[in-house]
């Protein structure tokens, strides 16, 4: 065991003198990615795997619908995401 704590300490302890950046507190890279996604407007959800997941009864349906409804889709999910952020912050889980 003195071994391993020796080498250990060895690979932990830095010769250089040059302190490295420690991680960050438990949910601010979330907050941060939250901020990205809200400020930019692509779409989160790829079109594909949507396609594969709507049954085929409602691809019957005018061709132009299906982006109306993924579109939809999208907006509910974001909107249960925002809400769910919101409970964790007033919870004080983030």
């Amino acid at each position: 065991p003195h071994k391993q704590l020796a080498t250990k300490a060895l690979k932990t302890s830095s010769t250089d003198g040059v302190r490295r950046p420690h991680g960050s507190r438990p949910g601010t890279v979330a907050l941060r990615e939250i901020r990205h996604y809200q400020k930019s407007a692509e779409l989160l959800i790829s079109m594909l795997p949507f396609q594969r997941l709507v049954p085929r009864n409602c691809a019957r349906l005018q061709g132009n619908a299906f982006p109306f409804g993924f579109k939809a889709a999208e907006a509910y999910l974001v909107y249960l995401f925002e809400d769910t952020n919101l409970g964790a912050i007033h919870a004080k889980r983030v």
